[in-house]
């Protein structure tokens, strides 16, 4: 019996572009490159070939070409959260890789939970020195501020994992929250059955990313779960001392405490409290991101289950969409959604 191939599905090329909106391949690489010259109403057309044909560069061959590199940004929150070590080691990395690729990566660190730190990190760069910089935005009008006045310089901004919409930010790259939230409500629903306690934990409300996992995670409980007694949200300031207070705090009040969901970082704080209060393995804990703590959790049984988005792929995608809009500032950034990651024991690698 003979097997039919696959079919092999071609990339769209600039003159797929050019032929559906009817311009000259030189048109369309004036557009492409933000080139004046060109109408808004072409400029429309060609932008409209290219989302409808999911056209895509060569990034890094273009900047090649152009005997040009592109000049990245990275601003993270400093401290002792081990996600955002882990992001910060998947840059250094990533900058390695790409350093013969045209793509000159630069990493800073601003006080983790202070907005007026990281509007002064943005307000200091330059258009001469960064293409683009990719921020962990936290909401707050002088965040807001600095990010548009960084538009106004020619330095586009991204965020990455918790987003600042309504502002002058081009992209986001990053995890649904509100969908962790919910998945994170439809497991622990299941695992503490009707009428139990549930305390939710956030590093802050004043995270984008914390606070629409509250909300995903609050909704769903609402809505499929409403006997849950819902607690909360605490915050524990991503700090494993400060987390390790607040779980005190609750199991004195609360001793018959079912479960915890803790959206943030302190996890490491969080399983000290559980442990010296004889109360681990008899609550169900829902964490976020793997990390060297929340491995052990997984593995002892002190955690059910960590909802990981993956720094590596998230890193990769800034960088993407980051060259993407050093080539070309004025167009639409397009990138795969960053898939949540489901961890228990018994899939962990």
């Amino acid at each position: 019996m003979r097997v039919a191939a696959p079919v092999q599905h071609r990339k769209p090329t600039v003159k797929d572009v050019a032929r559906a909106a009817k311009v000259s391949l030189a048109t369309v690489d004036r557009v492409l490159n933000g080139r004046d010259g060109v109408r808004p109403s072409t400029v429309e057309k060609v932008q409209k070939a290219v989302a409808e044909l999911g056209y895509q560069r060569d990034v890094v061959a273009s900047l090649l070409a152009r005997s040009r590199s592109a000049k990245l940004h990275f601003l993270l929150p400093d401290g002792n959260n081990p996600f955002f070590a882990n992001l910060a080691d998947a840059i250094v990395r990533e900058a390695g890789d790409l350093a013969g690729a045209r793509t000159d990566i630069k990493l800073s660190r601003f006080a983790a939970l202070d907005p007026e730190a990281l509007a002064g990190a943005i307000n200091s760069i330059k258009k001469t020195d960064c293409d683009c910089a990719i921020i962990v935005a936290s909401e707050d009008g002088a965040v807001r501020e600095a990010v548009a006045r960084a538009q106004n310089r020619k330095v586009p901004v991204m965020t990455l994992v918790s987003d600042l919409p309504e502002s002058k930010r081009r992209h986001f790259v990053g995890v649904d929250n509100i969908a962790a939230g919910r998945t994170a409500a439809s497991l622990m629903g299941r695992f503490v059955g009707p009428r139990a306690k549930v305390a939710m934990i956030v590093g802050s409300m004043g995270l984008r990313d914390h606070r629409e996992r509250f909300m995903g995670f609050h909704e769903l409980c609402l809505d499929e779960f409403p006997s849950l007694d819902l607690i909360g949200p605490i915050e524990g300031f991503d700090d494993g001392h400060e987390t390790a207070k607040r779980v005190v705090e609750l199991l004195t009040h609360d001793p018959d405490l079912a479960g915890i969901y803790s959206m943030g970082a302190g996890n490491e704080g969080l399983l000290r409290a559980l442990q010296q209060s004889g109360k681990s393995h008899r609550i169900r804990v829902i964490a976020h991101e793997l990390s060297a703590e929340t491995r052990q959790g997984l593995k002892s049984g002190a955690i059910d289950v960590v909802l990981d988005q993956d720094p590596e792929g998230e890193v990769r995608a800034a960088i993407a969409a980051a060259q993407q809009l050093a080539l070309q500032p004025d167009m639409p950034v397009e990138t795969n959604p960053i898939e949540i990651g489901i961890f228990l024991r018994d899939n962990l690698i």
